[in-house]
């Protein structure tokens, strides 16, 4: 990489030319996740004060490129991917079709008493048991989103027990032979909590998107499934695909 001071030719000042050249870079030699050097490694090479080079990351992170990560340093994110928000929607299989790699991390599971929108949504009973597994979703080595799954006791108990990782609704057809089908997604745009945040590597003052969705029984059309899934709005470009 190159390693000289950066001029103000062209009339742009320094800060915009250390971030064209950042970019550059990015574009050339870095894959989403890959952390960039520290503000000070970055202020020597340039020949330029911390502020300056604080200013220009700033360019970059409005520009949807890098975030940072509170206490770890600036993270390169890359372009928005098109998600579809479909009928049979599978995370993993989904995105690989585009050729990204994927992964899932179970965060925690617990057992809970239904309550307010969980209990309408599965036709349950205030109080109902259901089953609460938070999961951790990544595109390409990144954070993409944050999901928490609701299920009945109809199939969760089973799934409780067993679920690590990996496709929640592929262990749910392995364990239970039924096939989950999505019939109802409201999208909204919300700020993000500061749990989630951390999380996805975004600052706490940025939006989210936030997708609450039902998913039925695909032959009985009992409800086994609901989720609230965050997604990072400056990687997921939500694409509707009902049919």
């Amino acid at each position: 990489m190159p390693t000289k001071p950066v001029s103000a030719q062209l009339g742009l000042s320094r800060y915009r030319k250390i971030a064209e050249t950042l970019e550059s870079e990015i574009r050339k030699a870095y894959s989403v996740g890959d952390r960039l050097p520290g503000e000070h490694e970055l202020a020597g090479r340039f020949e330029v004060n911390r502020h300056t080079v604080r200013h220009a990351i700033d360019t970059l992170i409005d520009a949807g490129i890098v975030a940072r990560r509170q206490g770890a340093g600036t993270y390169v994110v890359g372009k928005p991917l098109r998600y579809p928000v479909g009928a049979g929607t599978r995370f993993s299989e989904s995105l690989a079709k585009s050729g990204h790699s994927t992964g899932s991390v179970l965060l925690r599971k617990e057992v809970r008493e239904a309550r307010g929108g969980v209990s309408a949504r599965l036709g349950l009973r205030d109080g109902d048991t259901v089953y609460a597994f938070e999961t951790l979703r990544s595109v390409d080595g990144g954070p993409f989103c944050v999901a928490s799954h609701f299920l009945p006791a109809s199939i969760g108990e089973a799934v409780f027990a067993n679920y690590e990782q990996g496709s929640l609704h592929g262990i749910i057809y392995e364990l239970t032979g039924r096939r989950l089908k999505r019939v109802q997604s409201i999208i909204t745009a919300t700020p993000v909590l500061p749990e989630d945040a951390a999380l996805l590597a975004i600052p706490s003052n940025q939006w989210i998107l936030r997708v609450k969705s039902v998913n039925v029984d695909a032959e009985t059309r009992c409800p086994l499934e609901y989720c609230v899934t965050r997604f990072r709005a400056d990687r997921a470009e939500l694409s509707v695909e009902f049919s």
